[in-house]
């Protein structure tokens, strides 16, 4: 009895103290624990069921083809054939994805839209690895990236590998600098995009 008065007392004690940086810590490792990428799991269930459940997984949604609703519950995945549901749409809003769970984003052939908007992981160097992927150059079409203060206008700049893209929605981004030339080195290098800017 007198153990567990001293372990109560010890747990009081460490909810009382604010310890941030213990739990920012916590936190930063729970999420690393949450984009480490399972190759064996990838080539099991194939690309697109192994992405859902990484995005969902941090606390993102996805759309998949032929379909209208955005699927947000890693429990209610919907099972099937492989390689019957691809991914068309990704809302990475307020979730932890980051730069190492990415290779996830290999296999997917048919994924014309992504969102990050509030994604804290999200720097440039997501989007030079996003831009690097080959099926998304010829795939993606949209992306917008909003309230991610990681971004500069490097990793902005790193999109123009992407060949196909039509839009680009741009918001709230403090690390952008330098807006007129990035924009100007985007529209050399992607004459077709149209690039919307709520940036101040």
């Amino acid at each position: 009895m007198r153990l567990l008065t001293k372990a109560s007392q010890g747990l009081n004690a460490l909810q009382k103290s604010p310890s941030l940086g213990g739990s920012r810590q916590f936190w930063g490792w729970l999420n690393a624990v949450f984009n480490k990428v399972d190759y064996e799991r990838i080539k099991a269930v194939g690309p697109d069921r192994a992405a859902s459940e990484w995005l969902l997984r941090c606390g993102a949604k996805v759309r998949f083809q032929g379909f209208d609703r955005w699927q947000h519950d890693y429990n209610a995945l919907p099972t099937g054939p492989l390689g019957k549901y691809k991914i068309q749409a990704i809302n990475a809003m307020e979730s932890c994805i980051m730069y190492r769970g990415f290779d996830h984003l290999d296999g997917l052939e048919h994924l014309e839209e992504m969102k990050f908007n509030r994604c804290i992981y999200i720097e440039d160097t997501c989007m030079e690895r996003l831009s690097q992927i080959e099926n998304l150059q010829a795939s993606l079409r949209r992306v917008e990236l909003v309230s991610c203060g990681n971004v500069t206008d490097k990793g902005v700049i790193a999109l123009h590998r992407l060949r196909n893209l039509e839009r680009l929605f741009l918001s709230d981004l403090p690390g952008i600098k330098e807006t007129e030339k990035t924009v100007e080195r985007l529209q050399a290098a992607l004459p077709k995009l149209t690039i919307e800017l709520d940036l101040l």
